[in-house]
């Protein structure tokens, strides 16, 4: 017979995990709103990048720029992976780096020199494990990435394509999608092509119902890093959206465990209590009707 008084403990014990989890699913909720909302103004500020170029090419602008231009044959290539920097988050952090393990592996066939960068100390470890040393180690970005941040790494990329020590840049990260699904994407943001796929998209048979002063040309050359910047930091955002989703996920999922096996062990622990005080009893009457 099971003991009562073990179980009784043992469901203590299940329900101070329990309140953990709980807890932890009430701030991953919170920083999940916080941040979806950072992602959703930067998803709008992309878009009005996008429109802004758009309209630049309906002046007769031929949009060109050096971070647009393809590189045919890049010799030098960068792979920037975005990871938590905490667990307890289901398979978020595993599935970017089985991701990102295959795009490196891919990246190094092509590519005659290659460098990783990583976001997070969940990825940097995953690497590290495997025999992987990254180039670059990122721990400040937290569930609030700051643009500032971002942008001295996105101002180094810049730098360095332009100087050619960067043909390719190649970002792993989870993409949000919604609040039920969210995908790791790879995305090349160096060179921005998808700029000039936006462009030609674009209703190019219009005409702009703006006056670019002094010259579009000139709103070109700043319109364009921007834009790099911004979907660099998009990059970013989405992760800290993700992350706290799948956190708030897996604590939820704990949780119901958590309930599930108390209520269980509660079970167990009254029929085990119930059966020892029936052994007391018949104990009792059998030593009264010997006395008898």
């Amino acid at each position: 017979m099971a003991n009562p008084r073990a179980l009784d403990k043992r469901r203590k014990s299940i329900k101070n995990i329990r309140k953990i989890t709980r807890t932890m699913e009430l701030i991953a909720t919170a920083r999940f709103k916080k941040a979806m909302d950072r992602a959703a103004a930067a998803t709008d500020y992309t878009n009005r990048i996008t429109q802004l170029v758009a309209d630049l090419a309906k002046t007769g602008l031929e949009v060109s720029h050096p971070l647009l231009d393809p590189r045919d044959e890049p010799r030098n290539a960068t792979m920037l992976l975005l990871t938590a920097n905490r667990g307890l988050c289901g398979g978020f952090n595993g599935n970017l780096i089985r991701s990102g393990l295959r795009q490196w592996k891919e990246l190094k066939e092509s590519v005659s020199n290659c460098r990783l960068e990583i976001a997070g100390k969940r990825g940097i470890a995953g690497f590290r494990f495997r025999g992987h040393e990254p180039d670059e180690e990122f721990t400040h970005f937290h569930d609030r990435p700051a643009f500032a941040e971002v942008d001295v790494i996105a101002e180094r990329y810049l730098q360095d394509y332009a100087a050619g020590r960067i043909d390719k840049l190649v970002v792993v990260y989870m993409k949000f999608e919604t609040i039920a699904r969210q995908s790791v994407a790879v995305e090349t943001l160096l060179p921005l092509g998808s700029l000039a796929a936006d462009d030609a998209e674009a209703d190019a048979g219009g005409t702009s119902q703006y006056e670019f002063l002094p010259s579009p040309e000139s709103i070109l050359e700043e319109v364009v890093p921007t834009s790099f910047k911004v979907k660099l930091f998009k990059c970013f955002l989405d992760s800290a959206v993700s992350e706290q989703i799948a956190r708030m996920t897996a604590m939820k999922s704990a949780t119901e465990n958590a309930d599930e096996l108390i209520k269980q062990l509660s079970m167990q622990y009254n029929r085990a209590r119930q059966g020892r005080i029936t052994s007391e009893l018949m104990d009792l009457i059998g030593g009264v009707e010997a006395l008898n």
